[in-house]
């Protein structure tokens, strides 16, 4: 599905993106290593973490690179499913916790009165 919104990862795009800016995707590149490395959490959760976060910032490419990459580090499918229902709470959740300012406003059209 997504193969008919948003292009292909290739080799020619990443390279683009390189030699565009190279200084900014050399940073970018050791950065998001030194972030999915093994540290106080382990590279599993990490990127259990980024499966879940992908699903709510809606990036498919983020979506399938590490999805992928759970699955190399040793996420089953059912962790990976797991955490996407965490996200989808979470993305729930905010939206009702907002719903604190629709009250908000509410009273203080009343207010105004």
């Amino acid at each position: 599905m997504s193969h008919d919104i948003y292009p292909h990862a290739t080799r020619e795009l990443i390279q683009q993106r390189r030699q565009l800016a190279p200084d900014t995707e050399a940073a970018f590149q050791a950065f998001s290593q030194k972030v999915f490395a093994e540290g106080a959490l382990p590279a599993k959760i990490k990127q259990l973490i980024a499966v879940a976060v992908a699903h709510t910032t809606q990036c498919p490419y983020c979506i399938r690179g590490h999805t992928k990459a759970a699955r190399r580090a040793g996420a089953t499918p059912q962790e990976l499913m797991e955490a996407i229902w965490v996200a989808a709470e979470m993305k729930a959740g905010s939206a009702y916790a907002h719903a604190s300012l629709m009250l908000d406003t509410l009273a203080e059209e009343q207010e105004a009165k």
